[in-house]
């Protein structure tokens, strides 16, 4: 039935009907209908090519950290960055595949004493969905230090974009309307003291462990900052901390973020975010924003 998977797409990592939530931060989500794991930017290159052919769907969930991936899974191919993962460091640039991990990355940039990355050093996920998301820290985003990223377009083909061409605001990028992926970044970051350096990652990664509730499953944070406020303070005004639908509660650590603490779904998920959004509204007059990407069926 799937003789491609053979012929034309012979010696790719491809999984059939492959359940998602083995994969993502939140530990839900349904089957994906071929999960590929390409290796290198030309293995890459084949299966966009090979689904654009077949008028198959594709997308890349990257590292799956800031998702959630709706109980019905996906449908077509689902791209996963795993494999594409190497870093290197030239004079004052780190170049990163997609699929590097941005905490990793950023201990790159440590051991080589090269500072502006310190912000990031405690943001889970990828290097490609930090670059998507504009992802940002402490007073720190990828916009400020990203040089430029190779892109792979619609049609499986690699171009460069400068960061002035990125459009870059808040968990914002260009490639995000253009449906174009981040295949790999260039960061310019600057010499620095290595115990200095150390010191501040140290510092951050202390904060972020008092804060946020590493011990369950999560999303990470799930709403944008509303203007003049801050989300998880709103959700906690409104009492919300520890209100739970079906598996998934607001965490009692930090009530911008959503755990799964007993088996939750993706639809428990999405009715907490919904229930959270219309409570603070009531409560406050602030409308909250999903920060978090919600993608796929849902399950019938």
């Amino acid at each position: 039935m799937f003789d491609f998977l053979d012929n034309e797409l012979k010696g790719i990592d491809i999984r059939v009907k492959e359940p998602l939530k083995k994969y993502t931060y939140t530990k839900v989500g349904g089957p994906a209908d071929f999960l590929a794991f390409p290796r290198n930017r030309y293995e890459l290159s084949r299966v966009v090519k090979f689904a654009n052919r077949q008028g198959i769907d594709w997308m890349v969930l990257g590292n799956a950290s800031n998702i959630i991936v709706r109980d019905g899974g996906i449908r077509g191919f689902v791209i996963m960055f795993d494999k594409l993962n190497t870093t290197t460091v030239d004079g004052y640039i780190i170049e990163a595949e997609a699929g590097a991990n941005l905490i990793e990355t950023t201990r790159v940039a440590k051991f080589h004493s090269l500072t502006g990355f310190e912000f990031a050093c405690g943001i889970p996920g990828s290097v490609g969905g930090a670059v998507f998301m504009n992802a940002g820290a402490y007073g720190g985003e990828i916009a400020h230090i990203l040089l430029s990223a190779q892109i792979l377009t619609k049609s499986g083909d690699v171009r460069t974009i400068e960061n002035r061409d990125m459009r870059f605001g808040y968990r914002r990028s260009a490639v995000q309307a253009s449906g174009e992926v981040v295949i790999s970044a260039k960061f310019a970051l600057k010499p620095g003291d290595y115990t200095l350096i150390s010191q501040e990652m140290a510092r951050l990664t202390h904060l972020r462990e008092l804060k946020q509730p590493l011990e369950h499953p999560s999303c990470g944070s799930v709403f944008k900052r509303p203007l003049g406020y801050f989300a998880g303070q709103l959700i906690g005004e409104a009492g919300l901390k520890g209100h739970r639908i079906g598996g998934v509660e607001v965490s009692r650590k930090h009530a911008g973020f959503m755990v799964n603490v007993a088996d939750g779904t993706a639809q428990d998920y999405e009715d907490l975010i919904a229930d959270v959004i219309e409570k603070v509204e009531a409560h406050s007059g602030v409308r909250l924003e999903p920060e978090v990407r919600i993608i796929g069926e849902k399950k019938e």
